[in-house]
């Protein structure tokens, strides 16, 4: 399994969780959010910033047909319209330079998902250390060819895709020279719900494409993500908002600070927990082993005394006989005084 790094991050099998927040459209047209925002991810513990570098028409166009409004059922953006959707949501390509510079002071890695060639040459020019691309696009393989031709990682959401889709991604992106790949499996639902997650498919998509694989996450909350590691995710992304009590595109199924530096704690935790795959005392168990149960002696007795259950029980600490040993001790006489507390040992009956 490939290792790569994103900035002076290692991501792959084994190495911790890297924790990728995105910002979207959760800045609400303010840059002064957006920079807070900034803020709120580098306090949070996170890795990486992530942004989504398109103008309204990169990404569509400003027509008002059926096609290009979103469908009534949706349960956050029910009946509107894609070019209005994504001018109230897109981050203004001015802005990348004072978010980059900020996300940098505050020890974040920063990267973002291009959507067309005015995005990759701005990105450039902001030296991004990788590229993500988004579900929607992964069918887009000019676009993945174009972002590849810069040499450096590609991170590409899964989200809708069949195994034939995804494989013709891969392959676009390593011939055109990408500078490694990251699979995340995600489910391209806003939000998205548990059930959907079949996370199961995280060592499926490592094991047939030979790369790291993590998670681009919609759910509420932290759970699914942080279950997601005990499947091999190794690579987690989360939008991120300062409060969803103020609104904003993807506030709804977008963390708070607080959420996100728990996801952080809690990712790492699952991380380490995985541990190996020996059976028996660790380390940490090493004192409890002193308390296993045994035989010991629990009333005084006199040499020549007959072992009895009142006398002789299966207790706490160990340093006894096995507690199996009872049945053969009971009846037999103590060839000594004993002093209550005493564990049981063989030269004592």
């Amino acid at each position: 399994m490939t290792t790569l790094k994103i900035g002076p991050h290692l991501v792959g099998a084994g190495e911790r969780p890297f924790v990728v927040a995105e910002m979207s459209g959760n800045h609400n047209g303010d840059l002064d959010r957006a920079l807070a925002i900034v803020d709120a991810v580098a306090a949070s513990g996170a890795h990486a910033l992530k942004l989504q570098t398109y103008r309204p028409d990169t990404i569509t166009i400003d027509v008002d047909t059926p096609a290009f409004r979103i469908s009534g059922g949706h349960e956050l953006w029910a009946g509107q319209n894609l070019y209005q959707l994504y001018e109230r949501a897109h981050t203004p390509y001015e802005w990348h330079g004072p978010i980059f510079a900020r996300a940098r002071e505050r020890g974040l890695t920063v990267f973002s998902s291009p959507f067309d060639a005015s995005a990759v040459q701005l990105l450039e020019g902001l030296d991004v250390p990788a590229y993500k691309i988004a579900s929607s696009e992964l069918v887009d393989l000019p676009l993945i060819r174009l972002v590849a031709a810069t040499g450096k990682p590609l991170v590409i959401s899964t989200g809708m895709a069949t195994l034939a889709e995804i494989d013709a991604a891969v392959r676009t992106a390593r011939a055109a020279g990408a500078g490694g790949i990251v699979l995340l499996a995600c489910t391209a639902a806003y939000p998205a719900p548990p059930a959907d997650s079949n996370l199961r498919r995280i060592p499926v998509l490592a094991e047939a494409f030979g790369v790291p694989v993590g998670l681009s996450d919609h759910t509420p909350g932290i759970g699914v993500p942080v279950a997601s590691v005990a499947l091999g995710a190794c690579f987690i992304e989360k939008h991120i908002t300062l409060d969803r009590a103020d609104g904003g595109v993807d506030s709804d199924f977008s963390l708070n600070p607080a959420e996100l530096a728990a996801l952080v704690v809690e990712t790492e935790r699952a991380h380490a927990a995985l541990g190996g795959t020996a059976v028996g005392p660790t380390p940490a168990e090493q004192e409890g082993l002193r308390f296993r149960r045994s035989l010991y002696v629990v009333a005084d007795v006199r040499a020549g005394d007959e072992v009895t259950t009142t006398n002789v029980r299966s207790i706490r600490p160990a340093g006894g006989l096995s507690p199996v040993e009872i049945d053969r001790v009971l009846g037999r006489r103590f060839t000594t005084n004993v002093a209550r507390g005493t564990p049981l040992s063989w030269n004592l009956i």
